[in-house]
């Protein structure tokens, strides 16, 4: 399952075949929605949000409090508070209240969706741990995300859980198959994990044609063996280094990441801290990869100059 922003004629949300969830919003054209239980989360919070400001919190739980909880495993102040933590996205208190409800109940798909987004705010608070856990609970409640779960592969590689990460990775690529990031979180993880060599993980890489995101195809060549530091940067140079656009300061971000990634895997520390310090103050971005390299250089004591 995944999920696209519909027409403007009609916005909406529609199911694709094409985008899953595990996009990470390189060129600003893909959209990084992460999963049905946050997008869930999402909807009821805009719901909840809606209906607040036209009717009051009571009318709130008249109109659908009534309808999605049953009146026996909350009462009436526990669907009241339960529905304010939605709308403020207090994910703690929404995890809290819905401890224990049946597993048919409607407010799970929530109670999912919070775990998610708690475990997307440990990681991009270097958490790691605590991202795991919040990542395993989302997916005990909803296993059919397992395979579109790449964050959880993010937080393995952190966690020195490498194969874990490459597990999770091989079982991304089966839905999303023309993914050069995944190629290379997998390469990564190949990389370090027991027995793991430079040679080795060329050897498995996964081949990627159609990516056509910038820098991508020039990362995937660099990772692979045959490209070059020179093309990465050369794909991602803008027009004017003193007047960027978002576009091209997304682009020198993602370029800088993966050259820091690489440089860590070739076991060279000083350049992946030059590349990282670029990645994660200089050309710095909010998505998710973006948060990704600012984790990285906490993790790794880099600090900006």
């Amino acid at each position: 399952m995944c999920w696209k922003i519909g027409t403007k004629k009609c916005p909406r949300l529609v199911e694709s075949d094409q985008v899953s969830f595990s996009y990470r919003n390189n060129d600003c054209d893909r959209v990084n929605v992460r999963d049905r239980g946050t997008m869930e989360f999402k909807i009821m919070t805009w719901v909840v949000k809606f209906l607040m400001f036209k009717r009051g919190l009571f009318h709130v739980w008249i109109l659908i409090g009534s309808s999605l909880v049953s009146a026996e495993e909350l009462t009436f102040d526990e669907q009241a508070e339960l529905m304010v933590a939605i709308q403020s996205a207090n994910y703690d208190v929404v995890i809290r209240l819905t401890d224990g409800l049946k597993d048919d109940n409607d407010w799970i798909r929530a109670r999912a969706g919070a775990f998610q987004r708690r475990g997307e705010e440990r990681f991009f608070d270097a958490d790691i741990d605590g991202s795991i856990d919040d990542f395993d609970a989302f997916l005990k409640m909803m296993p059919k995300e397992d395979p579109h779960h790449w964050q959880r592969g993010l937080s393995y590689y952190y966690a020195g859980e490498y194969e874990k990460g490459k597990a999770q990775f091989e079982r991304h690529q089966n839905v999303n198959t023309q993914d050069v990031e995944n190629a290379v979180w997998h390469f990564l993880c190949s990389v370090r994990a027991p027995g793991g060599s430079l040679r080795l993980a060329r050897k498995r890489f996964i081949p990627i044609e159609r990516d056509s995101r910038v820098p991508m195809k020039e990362v995937h060549d660099l990772f692979g063996g045959w490209g070059s530091i020179e093309a990465v940067l050369k794909a991602a140079q803008p027009r004017d280094s003193d007047n960027l656009s978002e576009r091209e300061r997304n682009h020198l971000c993602y370029a800088h990441l993966y050259l820091a990634l690489y440089f860590e895997a070739i076991g060279e520390t000083e350049k992946m801290k030059k590349h990282i310090r670029l990645a994660a103050f200089d050309y710095a971005m909010e998505h998710y990869m973006g948060r990704t390299a600012q984790v990285h250089a906490k993790l790794r004591e880099v600090k900006e100059d």
